[in-house]
């Protein structure tokens, strides 16, 4: 999975098989996370905004903390560093999608990682007044407190305001049933609307265990400018299929879409609004990942200080409603002292029971935003 590697595929240097790869690894963990929470399993979390967070952390590990990172973001060292800078500035390219990340340190940091990373704000900050403008509102504050021991803080942050190009009618929300992963039926608002059929597709499940397939539906979003629009897609599983299995499918390649068997597509969506916080320690401890949480992490290549991860927090939002898509994620990682005419066929598209919906950058391949509603869908106002 190594970054250099992919560079043909990547195109402007947006590490694509790097972040996928991340997405699927994690995902399995944010589906036990919600299980073991005893909820309905709903989440939002941004796998693009992880990555980059803890990539930009890996531009600084050295030896084993360096390999251990390594294989799970694919990069780690000088080329995670040329990954985060090239994938943040082409994330950046999407339209209504705002990047950022921010560095704030008590300890001297290196002038060589400083400069490695061009696009980083090192220096003084107001973190919660940092996250605010970053997030455009959207999320309030930081989601860690900064303690004595916090001697270095690094904060990506992703926003996306967007709207859609064919609004859903306000006048054709109504209730109508949802089942939730427990069997349990609600009546919640559900937006309905006719979509085209090449916006609609079923995809394979590409062999691997409990991916039975599903069918995706995608919104449009209105382009400002030349910049391409994101592109919001919802996916339909199996009935009982969970979130590692169906979210990916959001983003399988073309060779493994099908047309519908269909001259009409209707769909119907519940509202949401989706707000999570992870406490993601835990998680990547279960991907392998322990050496740069322990005494014996190395990021001598961040500073001559001894680093380690404390904790690795993200908070995420997802705002879906007629008018539009809202979504935010904020990734903290601080780091504490280490020592080492005719009757048609119709294809009705109800998202009536548990269903995933997955934000991707302009080419349609990168995981920036990930949720899954599987509890009562929260209604939202619009856009």
């Amino acid at each position: 999975m190594a970054y250099e590697g992919e560079r043909a595929r990547v195109g402007p240097g947006l590490p694509i098989a790097a972040i996928q790869g991340f997405a699927e690894r994690w995902l399995p963990e944010m589906e036990r996370l919600g299980d073991d929470a005893g909820g309905a399993g709903d989440f939002v979390c941004s796998p693009a905004g992880m990555w980059l967070a803890l990539a930009a952390v890996a531009a600084g590990a050295r030896e084993e903390t360096a390999g251990e990172l390594r294989g799970v973001l694919g990069v780690a060292g000088a080329e995670a560093a040329r990954a985060v800078t090239d994938g943040a500035r082409a994330l950046a390219e999407t339209d209504a999608l705002g990047v950022a990340t921010r560095v704030w340190s008590r300890v001297p940091v290196y002038r060589e990682y400083r400069e490695a990373l061009p696009d980083i704000g090192f220096g003084p900050m107001d973190p919660d007044a940092w996250v605010r403008e970053a997030t455009d509102g959207m999320i309030e504050r930081l989601p860690v407190t900064v303690t004595p021991d916090t001697l270095l803080l690094l904060v990506n942050a992703l926003a996306l305001k967007a709207r859609w190009e064919d609004p859903f009618e306000g006048a054709a929300t109504r209730d109508a049933a949802f089942t939730d992963a427990a069997g349990v039926v609600h009546r919640v608002p559900t937006m309905r609307r006719q979509v085209p059929l090449r916006d609609a597709w079923a995809v394979d499940g590409g062999g691997a265990a409990g991916r039975g397939g599903a069918r995706v539906v995608e919104m449009r979003c209105v382009r400002r400018g030349g910049r391409a629009p994101v592109r919001v897609r919802f996916v339909l599983g199996e009935p009982g299929a969970g979130p590692a299995a169906v979210l990916p499918l959001g983003w399988a390649p073309r060779e493994r879409r099908s047309s519908l068997d269909a001259e009409q597509v209707v769909m119907a969506l519940p509202r949401l609004s989706l707000r999570t916080r992870i406490d993601a320690i835990g998680q990547l401890a279960a991907l392998g990942v322990w050496r740069a949480m322990s005494d014996a992490a190395d990021f001598s290549g961040m500073s001559p200080e001894r680093l380690a991860i404390s904790r690795v927090v993200q908070e995420a939002v997802v705002k879906i409603a007629e008018e539009g898509v809202e979504a935010a994620a904020v990734t903290a990682v601080p780091m504490r002292p280490g020592s080492a005419g005719r009757p048609r066929r119709v294809e009705r598209v109800a998202f009536e029971r548990p269903f995933g919906v997955v934000v991707l950058d302009g080419a349609g391949e990168v995981p920036v935003f990930a949720a899954w509603q599987a509890g009562v869908p929260l209604g939202v106002g619009s856009c």
